[in-house]
């Protein structure tokens, strides 16, 4: 009879070295964001107008994920700020084991907070943890108001969700107090904020939230 060994489950290796990532921030006294969406929804163009705010308010850092190319970390780099591209070369997620080699990569002791941009995905990133502080989700109007009851896990899993694209409201058969109330069906904890990039509105709530999360982790 052939004897199996089983090896320990990825997801259980992937939480040892969230750990260490997240001693890390503890002793730094950094906030760390896992920002999670779909492909397309806006992510990227929300977190170049999130450092535009922040710019002489916090110090950040951005560690940007993506399956092959690093087109968002050249946009992030143009704000002047530390950036680091991961590429995943055909995996869907970022994992512990991805951002813990990046870290070495920056100052830690400078920044306030680390946004991870995570692989444009609404399932399998929720199940990494990085060692991050909280989670945020980008969901997009123009994506349907069924995505959180098709893919709760990552709305179950964040802090906060970010609607953007409002201002193309009138022209989607987009319900969003239905959206909205699905969301809080699924997390009564979620912090919701509408944003439009096109229109840069807002934001502000969403400085406000993150400013006060560095604030808590200092």
């Amino acid at each position: 009879m052939v004897k199996v060994r089983m090896a320990a489950p990825v997801l259980q290796q992937n939480d040892e070295v969230a750990k260490e990532n997240r001693g890390i921030f503890r002793d730094k006294g950094l906030f760390v964001l896992n920002l999670m969406s779909s492909p397309g929804s806006g992510k990227t163009s929300i977190l170049e107008r999130t450092i535009e705010r922040l710019a002489g308010r916090l110090k950040l850092g951005v560690i940007e994920g993506d399956i092959y190319t690093t087109r968002d970390a050249e946009r992030i780099e143009k704000f002047g700020i530390p950036v680091v591209q991961i590429n995943t070369a055909g995996s869907c997620h970022l994992d512990a084991r991805m951002v813990g080699p990046a870290l070495e990569d920056f100052d830690l002791d400078a920044l306030d907070i680390l946004i991870v941009e995570n692989v444009g995905n609404l399932v399998c990133p929720a199940e990494f943890d990085l060692g991050e502080d909280a989670r945020a989700a980008v969901l997009s109007i123009t994506e349907g108001n069924d995505k959180p009851v098709k893919y709760p896990l990552v709305f179950r899993e964040s802090e906060v969700v970010l609607i953007n694209k409002i201002d193309l409201l009138p022209y989607t058969d987009c319900d969003i107090d239905l959206l909205e109330g699905d969301l809080k069906k699924i997390n009564p904890e979620l912090e919701l904020f509408r944003v439009s990039v096109r229109l840069d509105q807002g934001f502000e709530p969403w400085i406000d939230w993150l400013e006060k999360q560095v604030n808590l982790k200092k």
